[in-house]
C-alpha cells in the first residue's frame, strides 16, 4: 500500500468554494484550481492507493471542497481540514466537520503565530478535549520553537494522534542543535513525523544530501513505524510550485536515502499511514 499523507487540493468556485487566506500575513492566492480529479489521475499513474487531502491556507476556514472530495472518492481520499485556533466556537466547528462532513482530522499552524502559544490558549481547551474524545488525527505546521506547545498536547491528550509536517522544518544553516526540540517529541508514542518537503529544506539537488543527517536523526529517534511520506500539490502544480514530480517524490524515498532499508520503505510509504488512518 502507498499513501501520500500530505496533498493540497483546491477549487476556485465561489461562493461554493471560497478563496481567501486563513494564515496571518498570507498574501498569495492561486490563479487556477488544483483539483482532486487531477490528483486522482496522477495517483493512478503512480500506483498511489490513498491520499490525505489537507486544506490549503488560501481556501479559508471552509473545508467544503476537501469534504466533498472525500465524499466523492471515499475509497481513495481521507480529509483533514483547518480550524481557526482563535475562533471561540472552534470546538463546535470541529465536531461539525468530523460528525457531519466526514473529516478525520485537522491541521494547525503554530508557526504563523510567533508571538503567542496559540495552541495552549485556555480558549482552546474544549477544542482539544473534543478532538481527543473522537481520537482525531491532528497535524502541525511547525518549527522547533513550537515544539513546547506540541509536547504539552501530546502529554495531555495521549489519544490524539499527532503528525509533524515537513520534518518540523529543519534549518540547515542553524545546525543540528537547533533541531533537538523536534527530536525530543519522539518520547511521546502518539507523535509521528512526515518526511516531506525535503527539497524545500535543501540547498542541494536531488537527493538532497544536506538534509540526510536530519532525516537520519528522525529515523533513529522515531523509527520507521512512526515516519510517513507526504508530497504537496496535484499534477502540474508540483513543478509550478518548485516541488518534485510525484514520480521523483517516490524515487527519493525508494532510492535517494541510502540508510532506508526495504522494510523501512514499506512503513514510510504506507504501513505507518495504514495504521494511523485505519486504511
Amino acid at each position: 500500500m502507498i499513501v501520500d499523507t500530505h496533498v493540497h487540493v483546491w477549487e476556485i468556485a465561489p461562493p461554493l468554494y471560497p478563496i481567501g487566506p486563513t494564515a496571518p500575513g498570507w498574501k498569495s492566492l492561486p490563479d487556477e484550481p488544483g483539483t482532486a480529479d487531477e490528483l486522482l489521475d496522477e495517483m493512478n499513474m503512480n500506483d498511489v492507493d490513498y491520499s490525505v487531502l489537507v486544506q490549503t491556507s488560501w481556501s479559508t476556514w471552509d473545508n467544503g471542497y476537501i469534504a466533498d472530495s472525500v465524499e466523492r472518492f471515499p475509497e481513495r481520499f481521507v480529509g483533514h481540514g483547518l480550524i481557526d485556533p482563535q475562533d471561540r466556537n472552534n470546538a463546535e466547528r470541529a465536531v461539525y466537520w468530523m460528525e457531519d462532513r466526514g473529516l478525520v482530522g485537522f491541521r494547525f499552524h503554530p508557526m504563523y503565530y510567533p508571538d503567542e502559544q496559540i495552541l495552549l490558549s485556555k480558549s482552546n481547551i474544549s477544542l482539544w478535549e473534543e478532538l481527543a474524545k473522537r481520537e482525531a488525527i491532528v497535524q502541525f505546521h511547525m518549527r522547533s520553537d513550537d515544539a513546547i506547545q506540541v509536547s504539552e498536547l501530546a502529554k495531555t491528550y495521549p489519544d490524539l494522534k499527532i503528525l509533524i509536517d515537513h520534518m518540523g522544518y529543519p534549518n540547515i544553516k542553524a545546525g543540528i542543535n537547533n533541531f533537538s526540540p523536534i527530536l525530543n517529541l519522539a518520547k511521546y508514542s502518539n507523535v509521528f513525523v512526515k518526511i516531506s518537503d525535503v527539497a524545500g529544506r535543501s540547498d542541494e539537488v536531488f537527493p538532497h544530501l544536506d538534509v540526510h543527517p536530519y532525516i537520519r536523526l528522525l529515523y533513529d529517534k522515531f523509527g520507521c513505524s512512526r515516519l510517513l511520506w507526504g508530497t504537496g500539490y496535484p499534477g502540474h502544480h508540483r513543478i509550478k510550485n518548485n516541488w518534485h514530480t510525484l514520480e521523483d517524490e517516490l524515487r527519493l524515498i525508494r532510492e535517494g536515502i541510502p540508510f532506508f532499508l526495504e522494510k523501512d520503505i514499506d512503513w514510510i510509504l504506507g504501513k505507518t499511514a495504514k495504521n494511523i488512518w485505519g486504511l
